[in-house]
């Protein structure tokens, strides 16, 4: 997927009023001291999507236990479609322990062994993704040789669709070869300002900050567009024809932050398919990514008209 010299997309989308966007890999519970809850970027990455009207696939394995009933119990409460949700027999449904260490300071475990390490690509799949306008992605899915082998058959499958790599760096859930393997076939990627200084490090990137280092990601796995998000900082992007774009954020009251990251990725990838406008993409992404920053978990839905309105009011 190249873009021309404008930073539009050469495979134009924009005739389509919907667009079919599929995600793949982890939807788990996060085992917090004070109870449980429903997590995984692919769910709240197709949950926005799909609230502007495309037809998003969640593409992701539960285990057979209560665990399991409850989350696909979730994600038909929240609208996402449950056809693409398989489940397994003999592996559990993902957890993460998240728990205070010594310092008092929160630390977390991915569970292994569990039904997200172990998606199977089948026929249906296949067929899903020769109609595909975009495949999301990220790294943490592929720690388990079976998914990672069903997310590249997925690819390889949709040869025509935009390829989004949500890096998500976790912690022993990544290796170098896992982070070559998927920024080889990204048309997008995203990553947090944090995780491109690690990436500096783990394939000596020429530089000294994100740009930098960006720059130079960029050039060597010949990426259409890398978007680098900054926290409160905003976020900025790099494309292919060498633009840069900067966008500085909104100021709001933040309540919870889980999933705005997501969310950011949504609101791109939604502006990105429907207009090919990169930088109008970027300020919309930051736009969902701050008003869902204001509320309380990763599934309120918010509407296009609200973010516009949003964006309208803070720029007047």
């Amino acid at each position: 997927m190249k873009l021309d010299g404008n930073g539009w997309l050469l495979q134009n989308f924009t005739s389509y009023m919907t667009y079919n966007i599929i995600a793949f890999g982890e939807l788990l519970w996060d085992l917090l001291p004070e109870g449980k809850a429903l997590g995984g970027a692919p769910a709240n990455f197709i949950f926005r999507v799909n609230h502007f009207g495309n037809n998003g696939r969640l593409i992701t394995r539960l285990g057979n236990d209560e665990l399991g009933k409850e989350a696909m119990e979730r994600v038909k409460e929240i609208g996402l479609p449950t056809g693409y949700v398989q489940v397994d027999e003999n592996v559990p449904t993902g957890t993460v322990d998240v728990f205070l260490d010594k310092q008092g300071i929160p630390d977390f475990t991915i569970n292994t062994g569990v039904a997200f390490d172990e998606i199977e690509f089948t026929s249906d799949i296949k067929e899903l993704a020769s109609e595909a306008h975009c495949i999301y992605y990220g790294t943490l899915v592929q720690r388990g040789d079976k998914s990672r082998e069903s997310l590249f058959k997925l690819i390889d499958a949709a040869p025509k669709a935009l390829k989004f790599c949500d890096i998500n760096l976790r912690k022993d859930c990544y290796t170098p070869e896992t982070l070559h393997e998927s920024l080889q076939r990204a048309d997008v990627v995203k990553i947090n300002d944090d995780e491109i200084m690690e990436l500096g490090k783990i394939f000596t990137l020429i530089g000294t900050d994100p740009r930098s280092y960006g720059e130079d990601l960029m050039m060597r796995y010949d990426l259409g567009i890398l978007l680098v998000t900054m926290g409160p900082k905003g976020a900025l992007c790099i494309t292919q024809d060498g633009e840069f774009f900067y966008d500085s954020g909104y100021e709001v009251k933040v309540k919870d932050t889980v999933g705005s990251g997501d969310a950011f990725s949504a609101g791109f990838i939604h502006i990105l398919l429907k207009t090919g406008d990169v930088h109008h993409a970027l300020n919309f992404g930051n736009a969902l990514g701050a008003l869902a920053a204001t509320t309380a978990g990763a599934t309120v839905p918010i509407s296009e008209s609200e973010v516009m309105a949003f964006m309208r009011k803070y720029y007047v």
